[in-house]
Order: C-alpha cells, then structure tokens, then sequence
C-alpha cells in the first residue's frame, strides 16, 4: 500500500467510523446474455412449434430433428448427420427442408428454377418436367420439393430460419462474450505487473 493510499484509508476511517475499507461482494452467477436456457431446450422449442404450426413429412421425432439444426449449422454434410443419425441422407435432406434450412447447392439445379416453378404451377406432371428439362424425374422431384420449401418458408416470413438464426447467434454472442470478459479481466489483473522469473 502506498502512502497517497495509506492516508485515503486514514479520511476514510476517521470519517466513517469504520474499521474496514471494503466489503465482500457477492454477484449471482449467469450469462452475460442473460441466457439461462441452454441452446439444445431452444431448439427443441423452435421445432416443437414448427411441428404444430406447419406439420413435417419426415418421420423423424424432435431429437433427431434438433440434431439436424444442429448439424447444419456446425457445418455439417448431409451425409455426415445421415451417419450420426443411422439414416439415409435423402432422410436429412427432407428434414432439412421441412425446417426450412437451405444449404447454396440446394438451388444449384442443372436447369433455370423459374422453368421449373411455372411447370409445378401450370401443374405438369414429373414425367413431362424430366422430360422437357432433360434431367431424371427423381432430379425433378427433389428440385420441387426445394422450391414448395423455398414457397412455404416465405409465407410463414421465414421466421422459423429467423429463430434458429437467434438461437446460434446468441449461443456465439454468450461464448464470445464471457471469453473476452476473461481475458479482458486477466489482462487488467497482470497490467503493470512485472515479471520476475529466473531460471
């Protein structure tokens, strides 16, 4: 202690009539978010409403469904989730699409999407759109399912995307958050500090 603190102590004692400077503080334990739900509770949320408001093809239940989400956004191959699921990854894909998670290649078609939308809209059949658009029928069905999925996810305002988003981007803000507030607070505690090591 130095002496400009020695004698602020000193006014401090004399003035209040205490015999300590400082007192214990005690702060509760959380999340610099405020977030006190964990990330898989959110997901299952998020899918337990979609499963209610607009229904799912697949047969997969919610646990698998979250692992899903999950996947796709750690970056995942349908292949890779197809495995740690122990299902085909057409499976993944089609739960993919009814959570309306859109990978860049879903739209890469070997044909203009638009040709494709008129033809579903004009109501041809597989068949007829494999045909004229010189591609298999099962190319074609997988194409329409994406673009029905595309349509589906703007008409409900793609807020089911929206909250995964939230759910991911919040998670990353919490983690990002507390890591610099830690190194932050290491590196207040060792400024000015020297170092006095000798080998």
């Amino acid at each position: 202690m130095d002496e400009k603190t020695r004698e602020l102590r000193d006014i401090f004692m004399d003035v209040t009539d205490e015999a300590t400077v400082t007192e214990r503080q005690e702060a509760a334990r959380g999340s610099l978010t405020g977030e006190t739900r964990d990330v898989e509770s959110r997901l299952r949320e998020v899918v337990a409403d979609m499963r209610e408001a607009v229904g799912f093809d697949t047969g997969l239940d919610d646990a698998a469904l979250v692992r899903v989400v999950r996947g796709f956004y750690e970056g995942e191959s349908d292949a890779a989730i197809a495995e740690a699921l122990d299902v085909a990854r057409t499976t993944v894909f089609r739960a993919r699409m009814d959570l309306h998670l859109f990978r860049d290649r879903d739209t890469d078609a070997p044909f203009d999407l638009g040709r494709l939308r008129e033809g579903l809209a004009a109501e041809q059949s597989t068949d007829e759109l494999a045909a004229e658009l010189d591609v298999s029928a099962s190319t074609v069905r997988r194409y329409a399912r994406v673009v029905e999925t595309q349509d589906a996810a703007r008409r409900v305002s793609n807020r089911y995307r929206s909250a995964f988003d939230e759910v991911f981007t919040e998670s990353d803000l919490s983690g990002n958050l507390t890591g610099d507030a830690k190194r932050d607070g290491l590196d207040d505690a060792l400024d000015g500090m020297e170092s006095n090591v000798s080998f």
